[in-house]
């Protein structure tokens, strides 16, 4: 049986992160998210939502670990999605090595979105 480490939840507005994708550019996505991120989120007529949920499950992930922003670089966590469509994570540097050190070996990993925000929910598991 898993035991659970630790949950985190986060909600994001849409238009509100699209707006700082206007202002800042793709440094931006580039800073946050990766390439495989970017691709996904680009292949779509309105790339905001999917970079909104994506930016709300390293926020959750974050909470999940217990720790605060810049802990670790926003890419240093990954939405992976399988060929069915679901969501995984997939942590590297700073992000998976905070993780080790609280025994997390597995996530959950849940994300949604309307037209006004996108909500992502991290299940950290050991």
């Amino acid at each position: 049986m898993n035991t659970v480490i630790g949950l985190g939840t986060d909600l994001v507005e849409i238009e509100r992160f699209r707006l700082a994708m206007t202002r800042r550019g793709e440094r931006f996505t580039e800073r946050l998210f990766s390439d495989d991120e970017r691709r996904y989120a680009q292949r779509h007529r309105d790339p905001a939502p999917r970079f909104a949920a994506r930016f709300a499950a390293k926020e959750a992930v974050m909470k999940a670990l217990g720790v605060g922003l810049w802990k670790f670089a926003f890419r240093d966590v990954e939405v992976v999605r399988a060929p069915s469509g679901a969501p995984s994570l997939a942590l590297r540097g700073k992000a998976a090595q905070l993780a080790a050190a609280r025994g997390v070996d597995s996530w959950q990993l849940s994300l949604s979105h309307t037209d006004a925000t996108a909500i992502a929910v991290a299940l950290a598991l050991a």
